[in-house]
């Protein structure tokens, strides 16, 4: 069947028009989606249909993905900086942050290293597990970027990075000697170390230490070594507020530049500590007695902390000496630990009155090394009340056999009020029998490590520090409110040490049984801390 171009074409309707009118059919039949169809044209790489009028670059969808990269611009290799001393990671150009591994601080130090990163929208970031020693840390990324007008494509691709090892400037500082800008001078003239003792668990507590690049022992204290002046005032606000300190500041110019007018200085910080320490025997001027509370002025020192809190043992009263009251009008302690006498219980009766954790009693005691000798006894009034019994071992001052040179104490003896209220015997603390040293605690403090100079402490004086260090972990033992303070860690034993020491444990116990240990203070399981650093896996070769 043949037809003309110009013959009219009849409707459904009946309406007819020729064929070649165009614009008559637009003006009197409305379009319909089914009589328009998008065209059809063939990807000029693979020959697939495509729909012509979404297309860009007559490439389909799966040739756009193979050919085109939009990862092209971005290096999949990369370098990263560690300082094996302070496990620090270098971001360029010299600063250093602390990361630890697979966190979001070194996720982005990666991402800040690689070139070409910041054109593109990042979508996902990752880290690749890799073996904890192959020195590589992988990180799987994930971007999207406009490839072509309106095609927008998404691209996973991996970068690897290399861990190489880099001195920073700080560690190379303290292992080079006299690169210090500012040090700070702690002092405490005491014949004893325990303040010290308690003071460096403060600050291995509190990581006041974290910025030292050297710690050295000195007569008398501790120096602590810092690169930067602002670390040296930090630590220095950190002693003043948990004790009672005088800190004076002085400094000293290296050397001066004349064209810019810089200055080099060094700094030092003299921090000194009150010379009193807890239970000593305090005897206070009669002026400052009356002026903070009217406390008899022969006291003990019950506990230092930013101030010095007194006890009077004959009536529980309390006062506190502030330091800069103390410093107004300074004085020393009467007696100190080392020269406590051990007394044994004869009897005691309480009389009812408590404070806190004092309980006060009558107490009529005799000095251990008289018993047998002599029947001399001696009547003291006790704020250990509650834990003393007819019996037991407490350790004291004894003053009527003790000549003080002392200005305070002779004042004392002299004025007509409190010459007569001088006691014979002032109780401090219960005396627990134990072994010399005791091996066997369940439980350990951390040491800082210090630097002890040039030469080694002698013997006598290695002798003195760890019959001083004994006595603070006993005091720690028997004293709550101390234990509070300081971090105990459990006590690591591997397994070869408790499998040779099952035997020595076994006497120890028998031992203990013997000589009465039972009573001695012990410190509970929940008390103590886990500590990570000693935690370890030892192949056994199974």
């Amino acid at each position: 069947m043949s037809m003309e171009v110009d013959a009219p074409v009849s409707l459904a309707n009946g309406t007819q028009f020729p064929q070649s009118s165009a614009t008559y059919m637009r003006k009197t039949i409305p379009f319909s989606k089914s009589l328009l169809t998008s065209p059809r044209i063939l990807c000029c790489e693979c020959g697939a249909a495509i729909d012509g009028a979404l297309a860009v670059g007559a490439l389909c969808n799966d040739c756009v993905r193979l050919t085109i990269d939009i990862s092209g611009g971005i290096q999949r290799e990369a370098t990263l900086h560690i300082c094996r001393d302070c496990e620090r990671w270098l971001q360029p150009p010299s600063h250093w942050i602390s990361a630890a591994p697979e966190s979001r601080e070194l996720l982005a130090l990666c991402l800040r290293k690689l070139r070409g990163l910041p054109k593109v929208r990042i979508i996902d970031a990752n880290f690749v597990w890799t073996e904890p020693h192959s020195r590589r840390v992988k990180v799987k990324i994930t971007i999207q970027q406009e490839a072509l007008q309106g095609t927008i494509l998404q691209q996973t691709f991996e970068v690897e990075y290399i861990v190489a090892y880099h001195q920073c400037p700080d560690c190379a500082k303290s292992f080079t000697a006299n690169t210090w800008r500012a040090v700070v001078q702690v002092r405490q003239k005491v014949p004893h170390k325990r303040t010290f003792l308690y003071l460096e668990q403060l600050i291995l507590k509190h990581a006041a230490h974290k910025d030292t690049i050297n710690i050295k022992e000195a007569k008398d204290g501790i120096d602590f070594f810092y690169s930067q002046r602002n670390h040296a005032e930090k630590f220095v606000d950190f002693l003043t507020s948990v004790a009672p300190v005088r800190t004076k500041k002085s400094q000293e110019l290296i050397s001066t530049d004349v064209h810019t007018s810089s200055k080099s200085y060094k700094f030092s910080f003299s921090v000194e500590l009150i010379p009193i320490c807890k239970d000593d025997l305090v005897c206070l001027p009669v002026k400052l007695a009356k002026q903070i509370g009217n406390i008899a002025p022969l006291t003990l020192c019950y506990r230092v902390g930013t101030a010095i809190n007194l006890l009077d043992p004959n009536t529980l009263q309390t006062a506190d000496v502030s330091t800069p009251l103390y410093w107004r009008s300074p004085f020393t302690s009467l007696a100190d630990v080392q020269e406590l006498v051990e007394f044994i219980v004869m009897d005691i009766e309480p009389t009812g009155v408590q404070k806190g954790k004092f309980f006060l009693a009558e107490a009529t005691v005799a000095r251990a090394s008289d018993l047998g000798a002599n029947e001399m006894t001696y009547f003291a009034r006790t704020h250990l009340g509650g834990i003393l019994h007819p019996g037991d071992s407490v350790m004291g001052y004894h003053i009527t056999r003790t000549n003080f040179n002392n200005p305070q104490f002779e004042a004392l003896e002299q004025n007509s009020t409190f010459a007569s209220t001088i006691p014979d015997v002032i109780l401090v603390k219960k005396y627990y029998a134990r072994k010399r040293k005791n091996k066997s605690r369940n439980w350990r403090l951390k040491r800082m490590n210090k630097d002890e100079g040039e030469m080694l402490p002698r013997k006598q004086d290695q002798d003195r520090i760890e019959r001083d260090y004994e006595m603070f972990l006993r005091d720690v033992e028997e004293d709550t409110e101390l234990r509070q303070t300081v971090a105990l860690y459990k006590a690591q034993q591997r397994k070869k040490e408790k499998d040779e020491m099952e035997g020595l444990e076994m006497a120890s116990k028998a031992e203990t049984e013997e000589t009465g240990e039972d009573d001695v203070p012990k410190i509970e399981m929940d008390e103590l801390l886990e500590d990570f650093e000693d935690l370890d896996v030892e192949d056994d070769g199974t």
